[in-house]
């Protein structure tokens, strides 16, 4: 792989993959990582050293920081902890009947929300920590993300469900996913007003939330992620979606090594960086969005086989690659 300039891999790696990168609140300096080999590990990548690690007993899929010194983090165990960096202490919140694919931080409603294959959507009050109601879900769920005070779901089957999260008795919206293959990943616009969606057919949509014919005419699907090899094209899962807090831009990251920018409201790619060695498993952009955390992992999509090492590279990103033209 080229040595770039603006770009650096991070030390002591997890041993497995990489489940996923999230920044901290207000910085660009700490990264936590959820990891197939059990770990959430917190970096400060300006020093790009491992700044404090905490095990799960099985594979971890997902982590998010509370604030800046409160992490959560749940995955195959089934179970949802907490860890205080500050005195290096960890503490079970609570569990799904099965294993926890996705945990966020609302903000806007102080709450911690997990989604399961158990096929329900918890919530979790991080004063206590403690429990705050269980919401059943049409299938497992693959993906959420939280927009101010919304919620959006995406489930096994191609669901896609909007919550109330200040309102959870009912569903306000239920949508199939305009895309045909299965959902991999939703990420909401900074300015909250729709989401993008993947799916493992290399392509992405751009979806808007208010529900007026006006505004669902300019929905729009697109493809990406695909590699013209001797004339046959190999298309591949978009496993990762990230926004750019400012610009409303966003990032994608697939199973062929690439990612990209996106201006989603001019139908337009702004940038490619140069193929990494194996797939994007996971991104995320600072809350300044001034560096990319790009995980490089192998999902195991043809299997077992030898691979690159599961990495995390750091990417300072310009106005240039990130904002609308």
């Amino acid at each position: 792989m080229p040595e770039v300039s603006n770009e650096y891999k991070l030390n002591q790696c997890a041993s497995d993959g990489i489940s996923s990168v999230k920044f901290g609140p207000n910085t660009s300096q700490f990264l936590l990582v959820s990891s197939w080999d059990e770990t959430v590990r917190l970096y400060d990548i300006e020093a790009n050293v491992m700044r404090t690690k905490y095990n799960h007993t099985h594979a971890v899929l997902d982590c998010c920081f509370y604030d800046q010194t409160h992490t959560y983090s749940a995955g195959l165990d089934h179970t949802l902890k907490t860890f205080d960096i500050n005195t290096n202490t960890e503490s079970v919140v609570g569990t799904h009947e099965a294993p926890v694919k996705c945990v966020e931080y609302c903000p806007d409603v102080n709450v911690i929300v997990t989604g399961s294959w158990d096929q329900t959507v918890k919530l979790w009050d991080p004063r206590t920590p403690c429990n705050a109601g269980s919401f059943s879900q049409p299938d497992k769920v693959y993906t959420m993300a939280v927009s101010g005070d919304r919620l959006i779901v995406g489930t096994a089957g191609r669901k896609v469900l909007v919550w109330d999260l200040r309102n959870m008795g009912y569903v306000q919206q239920r949508r199939d996913s305009s895309l045909k293959y299965q959902t991999r990943c939703i990420r909401s616009f900074p300015s909250k007003q729709g989401y993008v969606l993947s799916s493992i057919e290399g392509r992405v949509a751009v979806e808007y939330l208010d529900p007026s014919p006006e505004v669902q005419k300019k929905k729009y699907a697109f493809k990406c992620h695909r590699l013209k090899v001797d004339g046959i094209e190999n298309i591949y899962p978009v496993n990762a979606i990230a926004f750019h807090n400012l610009h409303n831009t966003f990032a994608t990251g697939g199973s062929d090594g690439f990612v990209n920018i996106w201006d989603g409201f001019n139908k337009k790619r702004l940038c490619q960086f140069h193929r990494y060695p194996t797939t994007i498993s996971s991104l995320a952009f600072s809350k300044d969005g001034s560096v990319l955390a790009i995980a490089s992992s192998y999902m195991f999509e043809e299997g077992e086989q030898d691979h690159p090492e599961d990495a995390i590279y750091i990417r300072r990103v310009t106005d240039q690659e990130t904002k609308p033209k």
